[in-house]
């Protein structure tokens, strides 16, 4: 039986699997970020969910949503708040690099998530799934042409919030969270400038 934390957490509640979701169309996703956004998820609740998945340092590979502030923002056109992102490089201890899938609309970022499962450790989508990829591996290549958009670099002392991991069996219902917080501009210009639609 359900906890009240797990009835409450936004994960528990909508479940996407990415071998269904991959087969869906366009439309369909759209349908489910509107469904979505009727539940009035926003980045608090999602932070309040199941306090076990707070932690306070990335692996990469991994998935991660957290507040963040970004040190350079008078320098850039508009940024995320509450990034979803899957870090692929530590820099030392002062943070990370990794693809922010927020910068894609929904169809996309399921698409570009299971293009990256050529690099996950294996298929059980349980907590030994990482995705082992680095930049070199995917740039340039065709079927990963809407990382580029996704690469930002976080430093650790300009986040604002405990990080959330995101259990490799959710990764598809986040990547459907309609829960990006742009600064700058709206979501709708943002992803015209990501991939041209």
């Amino acid at each position: 039986m359900a906890t009240k934390q797990q009835l409450r957490d936004v994960f528990a509640k909508n479940q996407y699997e990415l071998k269904d979701a991959a087969k869906r169309s366009r439309t369909w996703f759209q349908q489910q970020a509107r469904l979505l956004q009727t539940q009035a998820i926003t980045p608090n609740k999602v932070l309040k969910g199941d306090a076990s998945a707070n932690v306070t340092s990335i692996q990469p590979g991994s998935l991660y949503m957290f507040l963040y502030d970004p040190k350079t923002k008078d320098d850039l056109p508009y940024y995320d708040v509450f990034p979803l992102v899957f870090p692929y490089k530590k820099i030392g201890n002062k943070g990370f690099i990794g693809l922010n899938m927020h910068y894609l609309p929904y169809y996309h970022r399921v698409q570009l998530l299971q293009r990256l499962m050529e690099y996950a450790s294996n298929t059980k989508m349980n907590d030994t799934t990482k995705l082992k990829y680095s930049w070199n591996l995917i740039n340039g290549v065709s079927r990963f042409k809407w990382a580029e958009p996704c690469i930002h670099q976080y430093l650790n002392s300009h986040i604002k919030s405990n990080m959330r991991k995101i259990s490799p069996q959710d990764w598809t219902t986040a990547m459907l969270l309609p829960v990006e917080q742009f600064v700058g501009a709206n979501k709708a210009t943002v992803w015209k400038d990501s991939v041209g639609a």
